[in-house]
């Protein structure tokens, strides 16, 4: 049994992206019986995509989980939907930068996560890793890669979803005033959400995790 954990190279001029650095430390890890399988992905429209596909096909997962940096966020944030846009406040990679452009023409305007999300989200509370259920997975590459996952795995009873990561504290430099977190939290707490991506069973916790805005 295969967990997929896709994450991105470095992007808007980070040279750094945690979200892969993550990814790394976990690849070939056994959690809950299964062998985390880390792909990375590049931070481009559409490539992205292509580089998803190749990774489902070779692992056939279990459980499927992509990671993304997300500067300002203060912990773990578990996206909870993706919606059918592209409009790119930065160009990607190879200097695309969509504006307003659906994923896939004439696609449902949002996918949901069917990770257990606010289950994921309490456990990673309770064992001190800060991390919350989040409302929006922006319009970037993250969006976009979240988006044609659960396109992807809809109807396969595999569950599928993104946790956008914080900024490392080496980056706050580049980040003035942005919240971080450790690389060794941000890796337990990815490792965990997994745990529980992966063993929880049933409807996911019934608790408040929207927002006002």
């Amino acid at each position: 049994m295969n967990i997929l954990l896709s994450a991105f190279e470095p992007f808007g001029g980070d040279r750094v992206n945690p979200s892969l650095l993550i990814a790394r430390h976990l690849d070939g890890e056994t959690i809950a019986g299964a062998r985390v399988v880390a792909v990375e992905l590049p931070c481009v429209f559409h490539r992205a995509l292509s580089a998803l596909d190749e990774a489902l096909a070779r692992t056939r997962p279990v459980l499927a989980v992509a990671l993304g940096l997300a500067a300002g966020r203060e912990g773990l944030s578990i996206e909870r939907v993706a919606i059918n846009v592209d409009d790119a406040r930065i160009p990607d990679n190879a200097g695309a930068q969509p504006v307003d452009e659906p994923i896939v023409p004439g696609g449902p305007a949002a996918w949901f996560s069917t990770l257990p999300i606010k289950a994921m989200a309490a456990e990673l509370d309770a064992a001190g890793v800060p991390a919350s259920v989040s409302q929006t997975a922006g319009t970037f590459v993250c969006n976009h890669v979240f988006y044609g996952l659960q396109q992807r795995l809809a109807g396969t009873g595999v569950r599928s979803g993104f946790i956008h990561v914080p900024l490392l504290p080496e980056q706050a430099a580049r980040y003035p005033g942005k919240p971080v977190l450790t690389l060794e939290d941000q890796v337990r707490g990815v490792r965990l959400a997994l745990q529980v991506a992966l063993t929880h069973q049933g409807e996911d916790l019934r608790a408040v995790g929207g927002a006002v805005a």
